[in-house]
């Protein structure tokens, strides 16, 4: 009967802990403060209360609670040789972190959709977007994100025949099926088709989506009119670019039976890199989010 597992953590030597421990504590101020903050300014400014911050926030809530979600253990785990994590525990970081994952997945399509109605429909984009429509994508998003994450725990696996040791540094799903010594068939199966639905039908929808408003932009005559659409798009589309291409990568490599190194750096890219990096894409080019910070926090520095 396993009651805990293992973590084999990103490195063993010593020397390595620190320097990611340092590193980790950086990540994580970046990524608590930079999508904190989203969050705030979008909340506090009304002129931000559009669709697409309205998406930005959500997203940047998502991203908020994956790092929560492993970041404090990742960082306490580098003082200790092979930490523990209860079963339990386990289960929860887990399965939160896949119903995160799963949500940010659909989260970037429907995004991808907003910047479609914003350009290609501008003079009817308050009709379709609406704030029903916009809450309704957003709920019916994490509905299926959670249904997938509860099917999930009911297929999951009871025997380990005491293998409890994760080559990993986080409860992550594909490594925790790899200890199983139940059949696991039901699972892969479902794994390999919920992922369609989840990734590979939102990723299609999102090229799709953007080779219509590439073709919308070279029909615009004006070079100005131009780089302001594009300009809309441009965070979006890096986002895409480094959330998809990482889970594109980790599709094209071969998954051995057994945990291996290649695993724990590709959800590092997505799971510790990309919550970092987002709010870092949307608010360096974006003058929306510059202005909502001086308005709320320059309003209370000169009170």
């Amino acid at each position: 009967m396993v009651t805990e597992f293992i973590l084999i953590g990103i490195s063993e030597d010593p020397r390595a802990q620190l320097v990611i421990f340092s590193l980790l504590v950086v990540i994580y101020f970046i990524s608590f403060l930079g999508n904190g903050l989203i969050i705030i300014l979008i909340i506090a400014d009304l002129q931000l209360h559009t669709p697409m911050y309205f998406f930005l926030c959500t997203l940047s809530s998502v991203d908020f609670i994956i790092t929560n979600n492993i970041f404090p253990e990742m960082m306490v785990n580098c003082f200790f040789y092979r930490p523990a994590i209860s079963f339990y525990r386990c289960l929860v970081q887990m399965y939160v972190g896949l119903l995160l994952f799963i949500t940010e997945c659909l989260l970037l399509a429907i995004m991808a959709y907003d910047r479609f109605a914003a350009i290609c429909q501008p003079l009817h984009y308050f009709q379709i977007m609406s704030w029903r429509f916009c809450i309704g994508l957003v709920t019916a998003s994490v509905g299926l994100s959670l249904l997938t994450a509860v099917i999930h725990l009911l297929l999951q696996p009871i025997d380990f025949c005491g293998r409890n040791i994760l080559n990993h540094f986080a409860c992550e799903l594909q490594t925790f099926l790899k200890l199983a010594c139940s059949d696991t068939h039901a699972n892969e199966i479902f794994m390999n088709v919920s992922s369609v639905f989840v990734v590979m039908i939102p990723f299609s929808f999102i090229i799709v989506t953007y080779v219509r408003i590439g073709l919308a932009v070279l029909r615009i005559s004006t070079t100005k009119g131009r780089k302001k659409a594009f300009s809309t798009c441009s965070s979006h589309l890096t986002a895409i670019s480094i959330f998809y291409g990482t889970i594109i990568i980790m599709y094209m490599m071969p998954h051995p039976k057994s945990s291996s190194d290649q695993d724990k750096i590709v959800s590092l890219m997505y799971g510790v890199l990309t919550p970092m990096l987002n709010p870092l894409i949307y608010t360096l080019r974006n003058r929306d989010v510059k202005g909502a910070f001086w308005r709320v926090f320059g309003r209370k520095i000169s009170e």
